[in-house]
C-alpha cells in the first residue's frame, strides 16, 4: 500500500476551496501554502525550483494525512506555457476559487549611481509581464464565472520611484496599477482583487537588500495578514499595517525634496 496521502475531492457535502499559488517554493509563498492547506484548501503550487516544490508538497501532505498540495514546476517567463498549464491545474483540482501571485525577483543595483539594463529587464519580465501572463486568463475566467478572488503580492517599493532600485520600483508599480485595473473591471462581476504591499519581511530576498531594512517582520506575520485580508475580501493592505502611514508620508513628499534623498 502506498504511503502517499490520497486526494479527497470536493463534494456538495464536503466543499473544498481550490487555489493556485504562483511563487510557492520558498519564503512567504511556502508559508502561505502551508497556511492555506491547513485551512482546508486544495492548492496547486507553482515555482521554478522543482526539488523545493516537491519537498514542500510532500511536507504539507504528510503533515495533514491527505493530498492537498500539488506541484507544478514552471518559470513565469515561459508565457506560452500558461494557458495549457492553467487548464491542467483546473482539471486536477476540479475547479478554481482563488488565484495568488507571489512570484518575484529583486536584483540589487549595486549603488545609487549604477545602471544595469539586463537586471531591470529580468525584473520586469518576472514581476510584471510574468504576472500579467497568469492574471489575464484567470481574470477572464473569474469574470465569466462571476466569482473568485485574485491576490497579488507587490511591495511598498512600487509606491514611488526611488533612487535605490529603479527597475524593481517600476515592476512593482506596474503590478499595482494592473491589479487596480483588474479590480475596477472585475468588482462589478463579483470578483475580489486584493493587492498586498509588504514592507520588509525576513526572507532570503531581504538578506540581499542594500541599505537599511527597518521594521522587518517574520514571514508568519505577513502570511497571517494576507490570509486575514483574503477572508475579509479586502481590496488592498500593507503589511505590517503601519506601512500605509509611512508610504502616505513618502508619497506626499514634494519632488524637489524627494529627489535629494538617497534611499
Amino acid at each position: 500500500m502506498s504511503d502517499t496521502p490520497k486526494f479527497v475531492p470536493a463534494t456538495p457535502l464536503n466543499p473544498r476551496r481550490r487555489a493556485i499559488l504562483v511563487g510557492a517554493s520558498v519564503g512567504m509563498g511556502a508559508a502561505l501554502a502551508r497556511k492555506l492547506a491547513k485551512e482546508g484548501y486544495a492548492i496547486a503550487l507553482i515555482a521554478r525550483q522543482k526539488d523545493k516544490l516537491d519537498a514542500l508538497c510532500a511536507e504539507i501532505n504528510q503533515s495533514l494525512g491527505e493530498t492537498r498540495a500539488f506541484a507544478y514546476p514552471h518559470d513565469v517567463i515561459n508565457y506560452d506555457e500558461v494557458p495549457n498549464l492553467l487548464k491542467e491545474i483546473i482539471a486536477d483540482l476540479g475547479g478554481l476559487d482563488t488565484f495568488i501571485l507571489m512570484a518575484g525577483v529583486n536584483y540589487p543595483p549595486g549603488g545609487n549611481d549604477k545602471f544595469n539594463f539586463e537586471n531591470d529587464r529580468k525584473m520586469v519580465e518576472v514581476n510584471l509581464i510574468g504576472a500579467m501572463a497568469w492574471l489575464s486568463p484567470v481574470a477572464e475566467m473569474f469574470q465569466s464565472a462571476k466569482a473568485g478572488q485574485i491576490v497579488g503580492v507587490g511591495s511598498v517599493a512600487g509606491d514611488r520611484g526611488r533612487v535605490g532600485n529603479p527597475g524593481y520600483n517600476t515592476s512593482k508599480a506596474g503590478l499595482a496599477t494592473y491589479l487596480e485595473a483588474l479590480r475596477n473591471r472585475l468588482t462589478r462581476h463579483g470578483v475580489n482583487v486584493l493587492t498586498v504591499k509588504p514592507g520588509f519581511v525576513k526572507t532570503e530576498m531581504l538578506k540581499a537588500a542594500v541599505g537599511p531594512t527597518p521594521f522587518a517582520i517574520p514571514v508568519e506575520k505577513a502570511v497571517d495578514d494576507i490570509y486575514n485580508a483574503m477572508r475579509k475580501r479586502k481590496q488592498m493592505i500593507y503589511t505590517p499595517f503601519f506601512w500605509q502611514y509611512i508610504m502616505l508620508v513618502i508619497r506626499h513628499i514634494p519632488s524637489f525634496i524627494f529627489r535629494r534623498l538617497s534611499f
